[in-house]
């Protein structure tokens, strides 16, 4: 058995929150599904922005231990009018999830283990996009 958790984390008006813990045993295919709420008035450039100079949303693994994969699946973007742009964007708001494909390796020792990645973004609101940031995300896992 696995458990999973992420630990939260806030900048620049997006929160990631913690997943559902799951579990599972060596050479099993997990899902983890990442909550991400972005603040009231706000919104994130999609992983596919509409325009070239729009940073994506994106989730990447820089370390991920005992599990191999790491796939990311994003929402499904609402087209949306802004002041500042001429032809609608591609965005998410509020609040949604980024699910996540693992597989546990077949050799995975057991105990405890951490994949680590960042979630770069790029928020904006009704007037002005901000620069790009970065929020960390830890996913803690245990192998039995």
């Amino acid at each position: 058995m696995s458990l999973w958790s992420l630990s939260a984390q806030s900048s620049g008006h997006l929160k990631v929150g913690e997943p559902a813990k799951v579990a599972a045993a060596r050479g099993a295919a997990v899902e983890a599904r990442i909550p991400v709420t972005v603040d009231a008035g706000f919104h994130v450039n999609s992983n596919h922005p509409s325009e070239d100079y729009l940073i994506p949303l994106k989730l990447t693994w820089t370390s991920l231990g005992a599990l191999e994969g790491g796939e990311v699946a994003y929402p499904p973007a609402k087209a949306e009018k802004y002041e500042f742009a001429d032809k609608p964007l591609s965005v998410l708001s509020g609040a949604f999830s980024l699910t996540v494909s693992f597989k546990v390796a077949a050799n995975a020792p057991s105990g405890p283990g951490v994949a680590s990645g960042k979630l770069r973004y790029q928020a904006c609101n009704s007037n002005t996009c901000f620069p790009p940031k970065t929020a960390d995300v830890s996913v803690a896992y245990q192998v039995q």
